[in-house]
């Protein structure tokens, strides 16, 4: 896989039956390793080794229902209280981050109603906190403070 823009993960990946997998810790079982899922496990591995949010508020592929479509927000963090606190989509490296993606994220936040979403090709990221209705872009994914 290609060099990311984000501190090395330590990614258990084994070959089964012809696939490549990685071992998903949030999901607790091997899944196939595309360029998107590679963005998704190295970005997890930032968000808990460097910025320290909590693995057990984490959740990965998770459901969230828009005008009766079922759709899957990368990584969602909860806070303490378990509401949605910060969500991540990602893409592959091969993916430029456009306003497009970003109205992804923000869509699924119309559900979720987090206070940050980031956007991710594991090269490029973006974040923003949502205040008011408004997203105010930031210089960097936030520490997790809680």
């Amino acid at each position: 896989m290609e060099q990311l823009n984000l501190p090395p993960a330590d990614l258990k990946v084994i070959e089964d039956k012809g696939l490549v997998k990685v071992f998903d810790p949030y999901r607790k079982k091997y899944v196939k390793l595309t360029p998107e899922e590679y963005v998704r496990q190295s970005f997890l591995s930032f968000l808990a080794q460097h910025l320290h949010y909590p693995i057990a508020l984490t959740a990965v592929e998770h459901l969230v229902e828009i005008n009766g479509l079922k759709q899957r927000a990368d990584i969602v963090i909860y806070d303490r209280t378990f509401r949605p606190y910060l969500i991540v989509e990602c893409k592959a490296a091969s993916v430029p981050i456009t306003k497009e993606v970003f109205a992804q994220a923000l869509r699924y936040n119309t559900r979720l109603g987090v206070r940050y979403v980031v956007v991710t090709n594991g090269l490029a990221h973006y974040c923003a906190e949502i205040a008011d209705g408004k997203a105010v872009f930031l210089k960097e994914v936030p520490v997790w403070k809680e």
